[in-house]
């Protein structure tokens, strides 16, 4: 197995997901009386997670460091990305039979198991990569945060087995998992390979290396940004405005570098993988800003008061930045070819993104209001559609091949 063949099947997992949704849509604006919404979306979001972006961030940092190491390193990792495959389909048909079981938490135990093991080959193959590159330090703090996530996914499944009924520990396990996932081993991989292509354009090693600082600093005080509504003291609220404001500095200070090589950049990659990658760092943008701006309490009260705003910044951060920038970045390897049907599917697989964060985005407003948007739901099953059907577009190969 290569690059290549890995992401194919990381991109058919997320068609199943985008599949899974369509399903939750529907059951949302009409009715299935023989689903258990809350266990389907466990099962949902732990197979997008797991089968979709874990498997192919993996595939992507094994082809990075065969390159630097000169070997097919693929050769002893195909072992490794197997049986985190082998975890998102058994959290994928378990969680939606039982919820939190015991077949559930085994195929989620050992997922966690193998991202353990993972960092260690990681961190063991940079050790014998030569030269102090910039990438390296991001996919071992990568490695390290997912690695690290694991304590609120474990402290979950403790809390669910001795039934300990504490809706704050509950949460503060959820986004504990959730902040370590998404804003650490997520967003340091994509933006050590996004680092990597400005360290190839000569940007000042110094440079790059400061940004990096501030981001990995950052991560672990930024966590409480998701536990704003738990009762701190003045000390950690003061800690946590000074990380979001760190993470938006340290973003301005890349955004600075990135639009200066715009040009090189362009000249070196297709139109499509350009634009692609631009629109998932601007929702990298809009994510950060939006952290800083929900530290103003009134704001935070708001924000996790209303659950269409909390599901709108997730897709924001997994769909909007996440995916969009492991697409981009597939096209740019040859992974999915440049044809034309592509071309159309990632326009609605796209369009599809930004809709969908438009009518959440009405719908958690509104909410704020106690105002009905008529027809919201079966909006929202259409957009999950749209997106479904342009991913089955990228989905499906060259008749060539």
């Amino acid at each position: 197995m290569n690059l290549k063949k890995w992401l194919r099947i990381a991109f058919l997992n997320i068609l199943i997901v985008a599949a899974i949704g369509i399903v939750l849509r529907y059951k949302i604006a009409y009715s299935l009386t023989f689903i258990d919404q809350k266990h389907l979306l466990h099962g949902h979001s732990h197979f997008a997670f797991c089968g979709w972006i874990t498997q192919a961030l993996m595939a992507l940092i094994v082809a990075r460091l065969s390159t630097y190491r000169g070997l097919d390193l693929f050769k002893r990792y195909n072992i490794l990305l197997f049986a985190n495959l082998i975890c998102a389909y058994g959290m994928l048909l378990s969680f939606p039979v039982q919820g939190y079981g015991a077949i559930s938490i085994t195929f989620s135990t050992a997922s966690l198991i193998v991202s353990y093991v993972f960092a260690v080959y990681v961190w063991k193959d940079i050790k014998h990569c030569s030269g102090d590159i910039i990438v390296f330090s991001w996919f071992k703090a990568a490695t390290l945060f997912n690695a690290l996530s694991s304590l609120g996914a474990l402290g979950l499944a403790f809390m669910m087995i001795s039934k300990i009924a504490n809706e704050n520990w509950y949460l503060a396990a959820v986004y504990f998992f959730l902040h370590f996932q998404y804003n650490g081993w997520f967003c340091f991989a994509i933006l050590g390979l996004l680092f990597e292509k400005l360290a190839e354009l000569k940007v000042q090693s110094s440079t790059l290396r400061n940004i990096f600082r501030l981001f990995f600093v950052a991560c672990i005080p930024a966590y409480f940004l998701s536990a704003l509504w738990m009762p701190m003291p003045t000390w950690v609220y003061v800690l946590v405005v000074w990380a979001a404001i760190l993470q938006v500095w340290a973003w301005g200070w890349a955004t600075m570098l990135l639009m200066k090589k715009s040009k090189t950049i362009k000249a070196q990659i297709s139109p499509i993988a350009f634009t692609i990658v631009k629109l998932s760092l601007l929702a990298f943008t809009i994510k950060l800003l939006l952290q800083l701006a929900s530290t103003i309490p009134s704001l935070s009260t708001l924000t996790f008061g209303f659950r269409p705003i909390v599901v709108g910044y997730l897709h924001l951060v997994l769909l909007g930045f996440t995916s969009l920038f492991i697409l981009g970045y597939t096209i740019h390897t040859g992974s999915i070819e440049n044809n034309r049907r592509h071309r159309v599917g990632i326009s609605i697989f796209i369009s599809g993104i930004i809709l969908n964060e438009i009518a959440l985005m009405i719908q958690g407003i509104t909410a704020m209001k106690y105002v009905v948007v008529p027809y919201i739901n079966e909006i929202l099953l259409l957009i999950a559609i749209i997106m479904f059907s342009g991913l089955l577009l990228i989905n499906i190969p060259n008749s060539k091949n």
